[in-house]
């Protein structure tokens, strides 16, 4: 039987994360070249002057010295065009308080993608919840270009801004030492170690007398990884 709906595609996980050039409120960017040597976190947003929006705006500008602490570079796209990205950014920190925050200036680029055609190549045009407005989509995008981890949240549920720098953290701690982050895992946990690739080590590891690691079995063992060797910790407060 025929459809007409049409097939939503997104970058998965492993792949290079699609090319793009585009205006942004920083000027002209050739994506993801530009940023070379960062991670980057490309988010959507469904439109300008909405409250979710700018709730989240605000939570990102105030956040963003503690992104580019972890050299990642924050990258915004909504469907709306530059005038109208501007004018709204400039209401945010003229005239909005939330929170506590208030004269909050974005200096991240926020693309203006009329035409949706990034939208798209992204996936974050989702029929099934709008047509003309891109989903809460967050795509971590690593030095290399790769993608890394994608989260999608639908247009009515604001995100977790503690939830993405933690799981930034986690994946550059798994890079730095070839470990695993457990449920939950902040920094100053306890690290998961690669399971054992024989039994040869499996036995070694239950044997082992070593402190820093405990095996619940074989398969799992975990070991300490102080907070001062993961890069900007975040508090457990």
């Amino acid at each position: 039987m025929e459809t007409s709906e049409q097939v939503i595609s997104i970058p998965r996980i492993g792949e290079k994360a699609p090319e793009f050039k585009a205006i942004t409120t920083q000027g002209e960017i050739n994506f993801p070249t530009d940023y070379k040597g960062k991670w980057v976190i490309l988010f959507s947003h469904p439109a300008d002057f909405t409250p979710v929006c700018t709730s989240e705006f605000m939570t990102f500008a105030k956040m963003e010295n503690e992104f580019n602490a972890l050299n990642c570079q924050l990258v915004g796209l909504s469907v709306d065009g530059l005038y109208s990205h501007i004018a709204w950014l400039r209401t945010i920190k003229d005239k909005i308080e939330y929170k506590g925050m208030k004269n909050m200036e974005v200096k991240f680029p926020l693309v203006e993608d009329i035409t949706m055609e990034v939208a798209k190549r992204y996936g974050m045009i989702q029929p099934g919840e709008s047509s003309t407005k891109a989903v809460r989509a967050v795509f971590f995008i690593d030095p290399k270009g790769i993608v890394r981890a994608i989260i999608y949240y639908p247009l009515t549920l604001g995100r977790n801004f503690d939830e993405l720098k933690r799981a930034l953290i986690a994946m550059q701690t798994a890079d730095k030492y070839s470990v695993a982050t457990p449920a939950d895992w902040r920094p100053g946990d306890d690290v998961i170690v690669p399971t054992a690739g024989s039994c040869g080590v499996a036995k070694e590891r239950m044997e082992s007398k070593d402190e820093n690691v405990t095996c619940y079995d074989w398969f799992f063992c975990t070991k300490k990884l102080a907070v001062e060797q993961v890069n900007n910790p975040i508090s457990k407060n």
